[in-house]
């Protein structure tokens, strides 16, 4: 799954979470059916294809927007 912004960096996603910006989760190319919860925890990785992933995160999910990243 991938965050709306396209964040370059995991530290400039968790200055933005922390600023209280709104920030999306979806999952591209959906062919499974996997859905994104509106609350939860999911993984989450960046920056979105086709560039190489160089970070991780696993997210919290309050209304469908993160609220924290560990």
């Amino acid at each position: 799954m991938y965050v709306e912004p396209n964040f370059k960096t995991k530290k400039a996603f968790k200055e933005a979470v922390a600023a209280g910006d709104s920030i999306l989760v979806y999952q591209p190319n959906n062919m499974f059916g996997v859905k994104v919860p509106r609350d939860g925890t999911v993984a989450v990785e960046g920056p979105h294809y086709p560039k190489p992933h160089t970070w991780y995160a696993t997210v919290t999910l309050e209304d469908g927007k993160v609220v924290k990243v560990k």
